[in-house]
């Protein structure tokens, strides 16, 4: 498998080769490598360190009912002093320039539900060794929330860009066109109101989405980057010699992922009063493997 830098490494004007496409793998016949994703409002509650995490005073959360998600780069690590870019890097999404800097191209992005394949890779590609963690770089969140508005309750879809920087031509929720046509940075959402016409976007404080990374203190991420860091119950072993598929599965702890400041303390989502979106992060990663 060859070995692609970062979007870190290339936001610095380092140019890259891309992975060759999905749909193209998922026709292979032979062993894959294969990951999909698995949303977990029960999962653990974390902070950027990998620690549980309280709710701020201030804030309320709540945990979102997830339809779909996308990444943009994934690497297996074989131990907790490996720096990002120096594992095997499995898969790095298109980026452009179109937008001035370096960012995520959204209208190549591969977006999957729970449990759908994300990527397919041949093992035969992957670097034998032995890998204690997995890291994904998220981009792209969809979701429904419960919002308040003009003192009725109703339900939302919202979109969340959590890459470092995103590429957007136009975006759609519902009948509620958003256009771009320009670079985001992490932390843009946008969301309309389902059979209600109300729709709105915004954009998170910088640095403010949780990005957990149990292994921060040996091996750091970029700031503004979403590389959310997962170990292994027991270490992933790539020998080469693989007859069947290996499945990894990457349970996202959706925990109260949906963070807000309050205005009108009473728990309860509420934009037309002020009430600012505060984070949009992934609250942990539980990788597993068959």
């Amino acid at each position: 498998m060859k070995k692609y830098l970062p979007i870190f490494i290339l936001a610095l004007g380092i140019s890259f080769f891309s992975c060759s496409d999905k749909d193209d793998n998922l026709v292979n016949d032979e062993p894959q490598l294969i990951i999909k994703f698995e949303f977990n409002p029960n999962q653990q509650r974390l902070d950027n360190l990998g620690q549980p995490a309280i709710i701020p005073s201030g804030h309320a959360a709540q945990s979102p009912i997830f339809n779909s998600i996308s990444a943009h780069y994934f690497e297996l690590s074989p131990n907790a002093y490996t720096q990002l870019g120096d594992g095997t890097v499995l898969y790095h999404a298109p980026e452009t320039l179109t937008g001035g800097n370096l960012a995520i191209d959204f209208s190549q992005a591969t977006v999957v539900s729970n449990g759908e394949t994300f990527l397919s890779i041949p093992l035969k590609e992957v670097n034998q060794g032995s890998y204690q963690y997995v890291r994904v770089s998220l981009s792209y969140q969809n979701y429904d929330i419960s919002i308040l508005n003009n003192n009725t309750n109703h339900t939302a879809t919202l979109e969340s860009f959590v890459g470092y920087n995103t590429y957007i031509t136009t975006h759609q929720i519902g009948n509620n066109i958003f256009n771009v046509n320009a670079n985001r940075l992490q932390g843009y959402w946008a969301l309309g109101l389902h059979n209600y016409p109300y729709a709105t976007s915004g954009q998170a404080p910088q640095g403010a989405t949780t990005v957990p990374n149990p292994i921060a203190t040996t091996s750091a991420i970029p700031q503004g980057s979403c590389v959310v860091t997962g170990k292994f119950p027991s270490n992933l072993v790539i020998t080469g010699t693989e007859t069947k598929d290996i499945v990894i599965t990457l349970s996202l702890s959706t925990n109260n992922s949906f963070e807000w400041e309050e205005v009108n303390m009473d728990g309860k989502y509420e934009p037309t009063a002020g009430e600012n979106v505060i984070d949009m992060g992934i609250r942990g990663l539980e990788p597993s493997y068959k």
